[in-house]
């Protein structure tokens, strides 16, 4: 078993991913955007300036900043009632702990976002470290590693002594960068090719993950 395990948030640890995918819909329908299918994906786990890179690729008509501002207060309008645990996620928070790994969140959500949801479901206090996107350096966003580096060194971990937690491609993308063992748990993406070579372990929810790790699989 490794020292440390990262967890992202958003389509992992809660169930919010959803909302942002359809934020960015009512985004594009208010901005008088056709939709462009595959950009949901592209823009998911993203933040900052890598975020508003997507957005000028995909709608370049569009003032890129307005547009994200947009979708982020919408989709915080979208969870506001409706914040949901994913299945299995403080179970597997609390295995670790209880075995002495240290924890952390590292997510491209904004830090006060991340905190409101983590307290507001009981679970801010089982992470040793919150990480969020915006503490990185414009342009290194996932799926930059830089935000998983930061994470490990807050929990005074080695990377590739860390497992790194995801839903989504690029943060996928941004553990493997890191050198974690980076496991994906799909949410509204399935992974690609390269993620099915260079995962540590693909698997169907954060249960069936704490599973392996327990069986040594992980």
């Amino acid at each position: 078993m490794k020292s440390g395990a990262i967890f992202d948030m958003d389509g992992l640890l809660t169930d919010t991913e959803k909302f942002y995918s359809q934020s960015w819909r009512e985004t594009a329908r208010f901005f008088g955007q056709d939709w462009v299918e595959g950009f949901d994906k592209f823009v998911a786990g993203t933040n900052g300036e890598k975020m508003l890179e997507v957005i000028r690729a995909h709608f370049p008509d569009a003032d890129a900043q307005a547009f994200m501002d947009y979708c982020i207060a919408n989709q915080k309008r979208l969870v506001k009632d409706e914040l949901r645990e994913m299945p299995g996620a403080s179970d597997i928070a609390r295995f670790f702990r209880e075995r002495g790994v240290k924890t952390a969140v590292a997510s491209s959500s904004p830090l006060e976002t991340i905190r409101d949801n983590l307290g507001r479901l009981g679970m801010l206090e089982l992470f040793d470290a919150v990480t969020s996107g915006q503490e990185v350096a414009p342009g290194h966003e996932k799926p930059a590693p830089d935000i998983f580096l930061l994470a490990a060194e807050r929990i005074g971990c080695a990377p590739e002594d860390c497992y790194v937690f995801e839903d989504g491609i690029n943060g996928c993308l941004a553990g493997i960068g890191a050198g974690c063992a980076t496991v994906m748990i799909p949410d509204l993406f399935q992974p690609t090719e390269e993620l099915q070579q260079k995962c540590a372990g693909i698997f169907g929810s954060l249960t069936a993950a704490k599973d392996a790790v327990i069986n040594g699989l992980l």
